[in-house]
């Protein structure tokens, strides 16, 4: 049983407007209340937390440090309310729904793709999607699973390995200014760097026994949907994993200057929290996830092991 009272949702909304605006006159236009009538919602608020989230300075209010901590808290407790309620709402009587964090090209070209598999196996189960690149702690976000690519080492998590990746230079066939007969050759063009991987290139030449610090040298772009935009573009050679623009090259205006098979020295993963308790949305999406990822792995061989 709680000891302590909690506050109003109507309070808790006029001080996140009047927070976020810094005034009372714009939240109350916000919310359509009357500045007085915000005016009282905070002062009894303050009055329940025993503590001022507001200093007032004629015709300005400016939060606390404590105001401002609990003005980020109460926004984020907002926001998980408001999507929690449209997940219901959309979700009616269905059978449940994940929280997936993906990586954003993995999800475009290769998951989204075959979900359809899954929504006839399991139409009442909903995946939704949202965007992370790096490691992140489970218990601070509504996520109840993320794919993940580098070594099955996040702590606090279970990892199911899927499988590994090739990866290949890319360019615009206008690009180049002569054939290419050997990788030493790429260094002669500008290199677009993944700041997610950003010593992509290094190993990939170093595989091929170059060694040269110019390998470092270029641009880093956040995505490789940017890295593949930027090679189509003519800026430069971009690394990329093989799957994303084999089957779509011609499409893409790329082409592959210098074919080699190499693969990645990490994996993608199914990773989630270990301790936590797991419904049926999260193990029918696991096993529907291995058996595509050993599906794909018998197309292409080079996947089946980490590297």
């Amino acid at each position: 049983m709680r000891q302590f009272k909690i506050p109003s949702m109507a309070a808790l909304m006029a001080f996140e407007a009047a927070a976020r605006h810094e005034s009372f006159t714009l939240a109350a236009k916000e919310i359509s209340l009357t500045e007085s009538a915000i005016s009282r919602q905070i002062a009894v608020l303050e009055s329940t937390l025993g503590i001022r989230l507001f200093v007032r300075n004629k015709q300005r209010v400016v939060l606390t440090h404590a105001g401002k901590l609990y003005a980020s808290q109460i926004r984020r407790a907002m926001q998980s309310l408001d999507r929690d309620t449209l997940n219901v709402m959309a979700l009616g009587n269905s059978g449940g729904y994940l929280d997936l964090a993906v990586l954003p090209t993995f999800a475009s070209h290769w998951l989204i793709p075959r979900l359809h598999n899954f929504n006839t196996c399991h139409p009442d189960v909903s995946i939704n999607m949202g965007v992370k690149t790096d490691i992140f702690t489970f218990s601070e976000t509504h996520f109840e699973a993320a794919i993940h690519y580098g070594a099955p080492t996040w702590p606090g998590t279970s990892a199911d390995y899927l499988f590994g990746e090739e990866v290949v230079p890319v360019c615009a066939a206008n690009v180049l200014t002569a054939p290419v007969t050997h990788p030493e050759q790429l260094l002669h063009y500008p290199l677009l760097h993944s700041t997610t991987r950003p010593d992509a290139w290094r190993k990939w030449f170093l595989d091929l026994d170059i060694d040269s610090p110019t390998t470092m040298v270029g641009v880093r772009y956040e995505l490789h949907t940017m890295l593949i935009s930027g090679a189509a573009a003519g800026l430069g050679m971009a690394l990329v994993p093989k799957f994303f623009v084999e089957n779509q090259l011609d499409q893409l205006g790329l082409m592959i200057p210098f074919d080699t098979p190499s693969l990645s020295d990490s994996s993608y993963y199914l990773v989630y929290p270990t301790e936590s308790s797991h419904g049926k949305p999260l193990a029918l999406f696991r096993a529907w996830l291995l058996e595509q990822a050993a599906s794909y792995i018998k197309q292409a061989p080079y996947h089946a092991l980490p590297a």
